[in-house]
């Protein structure tokens, strides 16, 4: 069986069964939560019709700002983001963040080199070869994504 982001059904399933699997399994874990953004983003992106067209242009450069600062700046400016949009703050989306990274590209790619579905599952577990490991192989998911993107 084959996903509609072209990649081969994996231990799980297709992709979606993947991703909702890995959701489920980072709110019991704090350390593999932290790669929720690049997760929801990559998979969104590699899955358009998944998600809402008007955000995919943010969720791209969300990607692009972890592959070019990392992880912990990504964390940072989501932490950002998340106090700009309290209730209490009242304030917009703040975009200055990702104004150096490219827009999102009109055609859509056909195929990812690195997908969900070709996760490793180990007794249930994204996680089970340590965080290190899983952040890497979420980070390569990221890196396809923003490559085929850019390619198409």
């Amino acid at each position: 069986m084959t996903c509609v982001c072209g990649a081969a059904s994996g231990p799980l399933g297709e992709c979606a069964d993947h991703y909702y699997a890995i959701l489920a399994e980072e709110q019991a874990d704090p350390v593999m939560y932290r790669w929720h953004n690049p997760v929801v983003c990559a998979y969104l992106l590699q899955h358009p019709g998944d998600g809402h067209a008007q955000y995919l242009d943010v969720q791209f450069r969300w990607l692009q700002l972890l592959l070019d600062q990392g992880l912990d700046a990504m964390l940072r400016v989501q932490a950002h983001q998340i106090a700009r949009n309290g209730h209490k703050a009242r304030r917009s989306y703040d975009m200055a963040p990702f104004e150096k990274y490219a827009p999102l590209p009109q055609t859509v790619p056909g195929h990812f080199s690195a997908s969900f579905s070709g996760l490793p599952v180990i007794d249930g577990s994204f996680v089970s070869d340590g965080h290190e490991a899983y952040g890497r192989r979420i980070e390569m998911i990221a890196e396809a994504t923003v490559r085929a993107w850019t390619s198409s």
